[in-house]
């Protein structure tokens, strides 16, 4: 489904004051080319996230997609599930968002998701083939995200997966920096200023918190999952998946 793109241009101007980053319709009436200009591989790693789901989704389970934001996921899985019926509950604490997922729904015809406008740590996970969280954990606070992971891995049936994709950081310094060269590098090359790139920075200060893959990791494995890995990497970003269990060798392999 093409999407009409409005250009990001939030941070163009010189502020006096640069406020804390939030979801609002302003930033969701720009957030596509806000997501493609300042998120590597964003794309490629939603379409893995949707093909991961349908390969995985179990029928008569339920995915869930926490923070699904104006539902780019949920519309690249419907798209991939085509007639396969599936039952999807999409959450997120913006109302801008939901709204704005609602009305892509609407043009695309097909009611398979039901929306929630709510914190994530309120919502009951349970009897779950695919738990996905992209670009959200960051933002979470960070005395709740083990809290969150454990919950998650409860909520999962066996052999469900649960697929996280986050902003990360690195504990070594010449690699963090380097991860931070080449992400502003991104940024500029993709038509943001100098000021843009600084503003949001500072917006993002103290809201957006990223953590190592080694900090996910542990977190994630403590919570039971014995199965971990990175499907997709670029600098200080990272799409991770575990499994609830290890006997998943026959939906592992390869499809001829």
């Amino acid at each position: 489904m093409n999407k009409a793109i409005k250009r990001d241009r939030i941070f163009a101007q010189k502020m006096k004051e640069v406020l804390p980053f939030k979801f609002d319709e302003k930033v969701v009436n720009v957030f596509d080319d806000m997501l493609d200009r300042s998120v590597p591989l964003y794309q490629e790693s939603i379409k893995n996230q949707a093909l991961l789901t349908q390969r995985f989704y179990k029928d008569g389970t339920q995915i869930y997609d926490l923070g699904c934001s104006n539902g780019n996921l949920g519309l690249m899985i419907l798209d991939v599930f085509k007639e396969r019926k599936f039952s999807m509950i999409a959450v997120d604490n913006s109302a801008p968002m939901i709204e704005k997922y609602r009305a892509e729904l609407g043009k695309a015809e097909k009611g398979s998701i039901d929306l929630v406008c709510d914190n994530i740590e309120n919502i009951r996970i349970s009897n779950a083939s695919v738990v996905v969280i992209n670009l959200t954990m960051q933002f979470f606070n960070m005395d709740k995200r083990s809290e969150l992971v454990d919950h998650i891995y409860k909520g999962l049936v066996k052999g469900g997966i649960f697929l996280l994709t986050e902003k990360i950081t690195h504990d070594n310094n010449t690699f963090k920096r380097l991860q931070e060269d080449f992400y502003k590098r991104f940024k500029l090359e993709n038509g943001y200023s100098e000021l843009e790139i600084s503003q949001k920075r500072d917006a993002l200060d103290r809201v957006l918190i990223p953590e190592t893959i080694e900090d996910h990791e542990k977190r994630i494995k403590h919570a039971g999952f014995k199965n971990f890995d990175i499907f997709l990497k670029w600098f200080n970003f990272a799409s991770m998946i575990a499994y609830k269990r290890s006997d998943i060798n026959n939906r592992i392999r390869v499809k001829e």
